[in-house]
């Protein structure tokens, strides 16, 4: 296990830019990169990961939906972030010491996006076995259910596993920029 690899599954990945491990490592089904959102853990399947950054300051871009908290330039490459709180309808995610963006890859369109996710705190890497998945509940999640993979049974507990491509589809995004639209032509008319 090398340190990157090391620092996250200890909980301790440093606040510098984090490259994660070579894709070969791991590209064994069932392994799920684990974080916090508020007080809940949630995970995102470690095969649409690029890398996990520090959180530093984000160029906002106006008219946005407020889900989407700015732009970065990662490495010449314009990456918009969204806020994962503020996607799931609570507050918009305070920013702190452990405060990550997560470089997903989507492939939920006609093409791979790239997308940051801010979120709270990275926690470890996580095996989660098949058998180990329950599929996701019909009713009483906080989340949208067709955000919801499944439910990751660890250690006597459940971990939301995330479906990336719902979560950060540019379709699910649209309704809400064209609600910002008509609210900016309504106040200047």
């Amino acid at each position: 296990m090398n340190s990157t690899q090391t620092a996250i599954k200890s909980g301790n990945a440093p606040a510098s830019s984090v490259a994660l491990a070579s894709a070969a490592t791991h590209s064994a089904q069932g392994q799920y990169l684990t974080f916090m959102l508020g007080n809940e853990t949630l995970a995102i399947g470690i095969l649409a990961i690029k890398e996990i950054i520090e959180y530093n300051q984000l160029t906002v871009v106006p008219m946005m939906p407020s889900t989407v908290r700015g732009v970065i330039n990662l490495r010449g490459a314009v990456v918009p972030v969204m806020d994962l709180s503020a996607r799931f309808g609570k507050p918009s995610t305070p920013i702190n010491k452990r405060t990550c963006i997560i470089i997903v890859e989507t492939h939920g369109g006609p093409e791979q996006q790239v997308f940051g996710v801010l979120v709270d705190a990275v926690n470890e890497v996580l095996d989660i076995a098949a058998s180990d998945i329950e599929p996701p509940p019909s009713f009483g999640s906080r989340i949208h259910g067709d955000f919801i993979l499944g439910m990751g049974k660890v250690a006597g507990r459940f971990v939301t596993l995330l479906n990336v491509d719902r979560v950060l589809s540019l379709d699910e995004l649209e309704p809400v920029t064209a609600e910002h639209g008509e609210q900016a032509l309504s106040l200047s008319a």
